[in-house]
């Protein structure tokens, strides 16, 4: 099975709109945020918990041509070799959210971190605009105006309006859902 086909369907749906030498990047990113959600599950050993994410966090500080060849994951995160740091701090912002008392700070500046990384693999370098996306997708506020994203960041155009339907009580799923996930893929507005 591909690491696609393991992805929650609307992330699925939002890397159909990247471009496609980007594609593998945005796979790369949402898959290992599930894998470190996975690993840092609320009542998982903490032991156990900090021993696999270190684990990641000694990967991500290694060159990808470093990395073993067994774990597939790591295949799929090769197109993130020059952003490596990105990913290590995903695995620190889990650890701190798991056994610190930050309430997910470092996790949230992790994650914008790494959207920006992703930009920069996109060959997008304004932050500006990716840094309000991603605060909308994680703190949707439907009072804020909606940055308007360069076309390789559409996905999280689609993650961000989304969040932010949802936040005003709107469907996020059936024929409205889908059809407001298409503009958003679309116009990425």
């Amino acid at each position: 099975m591909e690491l696609a086909d393991q992805l929650a369907p609307l992330e699925r749906f939002a890397v159909a709109y990247a471009p496609a030498a980007a594609r593998p990047a945005w796979i790369g990113l949402f898959a290992f945020e599930q894998r470190l959600a996975d690993t840092a599950k609320p009542g998982r050993d903490a032991l156990m918990i900090q021993l696999r994410l270190a684990w990641w966090r000694d990967r991500m500080a290694q060159e990808a041509a470093l990395w073993p060849r067994g774990e597939p994951l790591l295949a799929d995160l090769h197109a993130w070799d020059a952003e490596r740091p990105a990913l290590g701090a995903l695995v620190d912002g889990y650890e701190a959210q798991h056994v610190g008392e930050d309430g997910g700070a470092e996790l949230a500046n992790a994650r914008i971190k790494a959207f920006i990384a992703l930009g920069r693999l996109s060959g997008v370098n304004d932050p500006g605009p990716i840094r309000a996306a991603v605060a909308q997708w994680l703190d949707p506020d439907p009072a804020a105006p909606m940055p308007r994203l360069a076309r390789p960041m559409r996905p999280l155009a689609i993650l961000a309006g989304m969040a932010r339907r949802q936040a005003r009580g709107l469907p996020d799923t059936g024929l409205r859902g889908f059809g407001a996930a298409l503009r958003l893929g679309l116009t990425g507005r």
